[in-house]
């Protein structure tokens, strides 16, 4: 069964980047869309981006638009996001999903596969 496995959290101070990555062994993220979600102490799990698997079709939550980047690179069988001018507010877990429909929306009840987790903390 497809497992993602999320790398590239970690402490970072407000303002500053980090760039997560979505791999996953033996199977072929391109056929795939892909999400990134993320659940902050005490809130409930929410939508960050998420690409579909031509990459022609790409969402983004409001809070994030114009700071985060959701890429793909096929030929190294990973999804990446990008997040750029962090702010205390992005602190949560953040968890890469997969699933084979075609139209992504950004809703987690619309993945199947999910990772388990990678900590981002944004402080100073």
């Amino acid at each position: 069964q497809l497992q993602p496995v999320e790398s590239g959290g970690g402490l970072v101070q407000p303002g500053g980047s980090l760039r997560l990555s979505c791999a996953a062994s033996g199977f072929p993220l391109r056929v795939y869309a892909i999400g990134w979600f993320r659940r902050a102490p005490g809130k409930e799990r929410e939508g960050v981006s998420d690409i579909s698997s031509s990459g022609t079709i790409i969402n983004y939550a409001d809070s994030v638009k114009g700071r985060f980047t959701i890429s793909r690179d096929n030929a190294k069988n990973t999804v990446y996001l990008q997040m750029n001018s962090l702010k205390p507010e992005d602190t949560a877990v953040y968890y890469c999903a997969a699933d084979l429909r075609t139209f992504p929306r950004l809703q987690s009840s619309d993945y199947k596969y999910w990772g388990q987790g990678t900590q981002v903390t944004v402080s100073s």
